[in-house]
């Protein structure tokens, strides 16, 4: 099978690694790739994976079979719509379904009409609205941009003032489109767990569940990212729960686009919190989420490239997917002034050596081949994976490996799994 991977982050490089293990594949093609997954086939650098009529194109001339959307600014641009009028089997939301991410005042329309349980909500298009709205709640503060802000989108605060500036922000423009709308929504307490599904419309298979940490340091503190690490098994957690998060939430969405007419075929990310009340909705993404991807996918003991065509081509079997016993912990490796100005450019040493470790794995993320060698491309360079029995072991290869990996002003979490 021909297999066109779209993306160049640590997600990507994740899937097109476990993409390289089955039988079936014959070719993987990535746009616009990285150095990491150059070592499983070819690479588009440069290219615009925004492009709906540019994607296509690049499908068509190299006879792709599969297209697999990794990121989701693809999805929100509609280029699934494009690639499915080509009669392109591609596993990832059109652009209707995509929206469940892309808009997250639309997210909390669709969980209302689905019954499913989340943070009580208000959207806004004005600042005086906002703020005074803002003025009369209690604190913590939750201000989202409605649309796609790179994971950079969203203040979490004790501050009014903060949250106020944040919303003014928004809606001046600071994040363009994205944040012409506004959602603040009542804080929820409790811990985050990731579960993601996959899913043709009809069936819905759930994959292991993560914890990342969202926070840049130690004990959770600092500025939002996209995450600093994740890990899993998780312990501890409330029986059933992903039962639960299938049946409960998963399937009244998926009842909701089929209302609506909408075929959703990809992933489903499902952000918890697991409140006193009970698990509540914190957010959907409609792809793999980055870093969980890193861990999870280790763990999978299933053929990923059988089962993303079979949800491409409305044919997910109901077997519950087979898992190794084994642990995975990611840290993540950020450039220096991430996540707000990452410097990038500089040299990035080491990757071998940490990839050799024992029970060590190397996802790039932000990094780019020069004729001097690898350097930053961006905010996230570099997920360092550790695999072992169990926690402690995972955790203490992946840290062994961070120590290989030379990056000035590189900054990490030394408390992931802790």
């Amino acid at each position: 099978m021909r297999v066109l991977l779209l993306g160049n982050g640590g997600r990507e490089h994740a899937i097109g690694w476990k993409l390289a293990q089955s039988r079936d594949l014959s070719l993987l093609l990535t746009a616009p790739g990285n150095p990491g997954l150059a070592e499983f086939g070819p690479v588009v650098t440069g290219f615009d994976i925004n492009n709906p009529k540019a994607v296509t194109a690049l499908a068509i001339d190299n006879k792709i079979d599969l297209a697999v959307i990794g990121p989701e600014a693809p999805l929100a641009a509609g280029v699934v719509d494009a690639l499915i009028e080509a009669k392109i089997k591609t596993c990832g939301p059109a652009r209707d379904g995509a929206r469940l991410e892309a808009s997250k005042a639309y997210a909390k329309d669709v969980m209302a009409r689905a019954g499913v349980p989340t943070a009580e909500a208000r959207t806004f298009t004005e600042v005086t609205a906002a703020t005074e709205f803002l003025a009369s709640k209690p604190g913590p503060y939750v201000v989202k941009a409605d649309g796609l802000a790179a994971g950079k989108g969203v203040l979490v605060t004790e501050d009014l003032i903060a949250a106020q500036s944040w919303a003014r922000i928004c809606l001046e423009g600071h994040f363009g489109d994205a944040g012409s709308t506004v959602v603040v929504e009542d804080y929820l307490l409790g811990p985050e767990v990731s579960i993601f599904v996959l899913t043709d419309g009809k069936t819905a298979l759930p994959l292991a569940p993560a914890r990342d940490y969202k926070r840049l340091h130690d004990g959770n503190e600092g500025p939002n990212t996209g995450g600093m690490g994740t890990f899993s098994p998780l312990e501890g957690l409330p029986d059933g729960l992903v039962d639960w998060t299938v049946d409960s939430v998963v399937h009244p969405v998926l009842d909701v686009f089929r209302q609506d007419d909408i075929t959703y075929r990809g992933f489903i990310y499902v952000g918890l919190i697991l409140t006193e009340d009970g698990p509540k909705i914190l957010e959907f993404n409609s792809r793999l989420g980055d870093p969980e991807t890193q861990v999870v996918l280790p763990r999978l003991n299933d053929d990923l490239l059988g089962l993303l065509a079979a949800a491409a081509a409305g044919e997910l079997h109901g077997k519950p997917l087979a898992w190794l016993d084994q642990a995975v912990v990611d840290v993540v490796i950020a450039s220096e002034g991430y996540p707000d100005k990452p410097v990038i450019g500089r040299p990035v040493g080491g990757i071998e050596a940490a990839a050799a470790h024992p029970n060590a794995l190397v996802f790039q993320a932000g990094t780019r081949r020069t004729a001097t060698g690898i350097v930053s491309s961006g905010g996230r360079v570099l997920n360092i994976v550790g695999t072992g029995p169990d926690i402690t072991s995972a955790r203490t290869a992946a840290y062994a490996a961070v120590d290989e990996i030379h990056l000035e002003g590189m900054q990490f979490r030394k408390d992931i799994a802790l």
